[in-house]
C-alpha cells in the first residue's frame, strides 16, 4: 500500500516547514540567544545589586483576624457561642511572610528562557531526524551526535526550570521557622542569605543558558553541510 499523492504532498510540505523552522533556529535564534546577558546593566533584574535589598522578613498578622474576632463577638452577644465553636472561625490562622517579588520576576524570565530552549531544540531535533537517510546507518554519525547534544540541552533546560520549585520549597521552610520563632534573628538573616544565594544562582543559570546557545550555534554552523546532506558527507565525526 502506498500513500496517496495528496497525503504525500502534505508530508513534503511539512518536512519543508520543519527544515525552514530549524534553519531559522540555527542561524537566527541560537546566535541571538548566545548574546543574552544584561546582568551588568543596573536596570536588569539579574543585576546583583538587587540581591541584598529585595527580601522582606516582616511577619505580617493574618489580615482577616480582626474580622473573625468581630464575628465571634457578635455571635456571643446573640447567644450563639456553642454553634460558633463548631465552625472554622476558631481555627488557628498562621501569620504571613510575603514571597520575594523580585525573585519571582527573575524566575519568570528563567522559566521563559528554559521553555524556549526546550522548544527550539525540539524543532531542530525533528529536522535532523528527517534528514537521516533511509536504510543502513552509513553517514548518520553527525546526525546522531547532534541529536545527543540537543537532548542534553533539553535536559539542562528542564533542570534549570526545576530550580524555581526548589527555591520556593527551601524558602517556605525558613519562613515557617521565622513565623514560629519571630524573635530569633538568625531566621531573618537566613531568609536574606537564601534570597541572595538565589539571585546569584539565577544569574549563573542565565549564563548557563547563554553558553548552551553559544555551543549549539558553533556545533550546527560548523556541521551544517553534513546535517543537510548526510550521505557520503560524513566520513568524519562532529567538529
Amino acid at each position: 500500500m502506498a500513500m496517496t499523492s495528496e497525503l504525500s504532498a502534505k508530508l513534503e510540505a511539512y518536512q519543508k516547514r520543519a527544515a525552514d523552522n530549524a534553519e531559522n533556529v540555527v542561524f537566527k535564534v541560537f546566535p541571538q540567544k548566545a548574546l543574552i546577558d544584561s546582568s551588568s546593566d543596573t536596570s536588569s533584574p539579574f543585576n546583583l545589586a538587587h540581591a541584598s535589598t529585595s527580601t522582606d522578613t516582616t511577619v505580617y498578622p493574618d489580615p482577616s483576624k480582626g474580622q473573625r474576632q468581630d464575628s465571634k463577638k457578635r455571635k456571643v452577644a446573640d447567644g450563639d457561642a456553642k454553634a460558633s465553636a463548631k465552625t472554622t472561625e476558631n481555627a488557628h490562622y498562621a501569620e504571613l511572610i510575603h514571597a520575594n517579588k523580585h525573585i519571582i520576576k527573575v524566575h519568570e524570565r528563567i522559566k521563559n528562557e528554559c521553555e524556549e530552549l526546550a522548544r527550539t531544540c525540539d524543532e531542530v531535533s525533528i529536522w535532523v531526524n528527517l534528514t537521516m537517510p533511509n536504510g543502513d546507518n552509513f553517514g548518520v554519525a553527525v546526525q546522531e551526535e547532534a541529536l545527543a547534544e540537543l537532548n542534553r540541552c533539553q535536559q539542562s533546560a528542564i533542570n534549570l526550570r526545576d530550580a524555581v520549585r526548589q527555591h520556593h520549597l527551601s524558602r517556605a521552610k525558613i519562613c515557617s521557622k521565622l513565623i514560629k520563632y519571630p524573635n530569633v534573628e538568625d531566621y531573618s538573616l537566613a531568609l536574606k542569605e537564601h534570597d541572595e544565594k538565589t539571585m546569584y544562582s539565577a544569574r549563573a543559570n542565565l549564563f548557563d543558558l547563554r553558553n548552551i546557545y553559544a555551543v549549539m550555534t558553533n556545533i550546527f554552523q560548523k556541521n551544517i553541510a553534513k546535517i543537510r546532506a548526510p550521505k557520503g558527507n560524513n566520513s568524519e565525526g562532529l567538529y
